[in-house]
């Protein structure tokens, strides 16, 4: 993670395993504060929610061609 002063650090690394409910607890916690304060991650955020909804309407047959 990157910090920007003033902001505290960045969690856009996170993001994804945070989509996947991949995170420990307190990962979890720290992102979803951050998020609340932060425009920056919280529109990385939506991005990357709508990516994963994307990839779970694709099939096997979708990822194999």
């Amino acid at each position: 993670m990157t910090a920007d002063p003033g902001e505290g650090p960045h969690v856009r690394q996170l993001l994804g395993a945070y989509v996947l409910d991949a995170l420990a607890a307190d990962e979890t916690r720290m992102v979803s504060r951050h998020l609340q304060s932060c425009d920056r991650c919280a529109a990385d955020y939506v991005e990357v929610a709508e990516a994963a909804s994307l990839l779970a309407l694709l099939s096997v047959d979708d990822l194999l061609e």
